[in-house]
């Protein structure tokens, strides 16, 4: 199954070592699940994971550029043929429900459930929002 992981999910994961999105993470590759990658999510991804306040201590620009590499080593890659703007009321979110659209992804991982709720996108795409700790309980089922 196909997923895509918000921007979100991928800062909570470095800052910490402790939450859902890092197991997430450190389960990749997995074959539970794959993640789809376009070229302005992995922008926005390298965007906002090398500002100074979203690396840790441990971490520095060329350690998180090696972290987004290995993402696209291991994602499926996607492209982007339809744009469904505006949709969401974030242009961001929007990127990354295209994303969704665009692989056919099952489901949007986020810490934003919010934007994505109450949208249509589950009756209309058949993508579900959910937050990482229902996600690792879905795969563990």
């Amino acid at each position: 199954m196909r997923i895509i992981l918000d921007t979100n999910v991928l800062v909570s994961a470095l800052r910490s070592d402790l939450g859902a999105s890092y197991k997430i993470i450190s389960q990749l590759p997995s074959e539970n699940f794959q993640i789809a990658l376009t070229v302005p999510l992995y922008l926005e991804y390298q965007d906002v994971l090398t500002r100074p306040e979203n690396m840790t201590g441990a971490s520095n620009r060329n350690d998180i550029l090696n972290f987004l590499r290995y993402l696209c080593s291991i994602a499926h890659q996607q492209k982007v043929f339809f744009l469904w703007r505006p949709r969401l009321d974030d242009p961001e979110d929007d990127m990354v429900l295209e994303a969704a659209i665009a692989s056919q992804s099952l489901y949007i991982v986020t810490h934003n459930l919010r934007h994505f709720s109450d949208r249509g996108i589950e009756e209309q795409f058949g993508i579900t929002p959910v937050s990482p700790r229902t996600f690792l309980h879905l795969i563990e089922d």
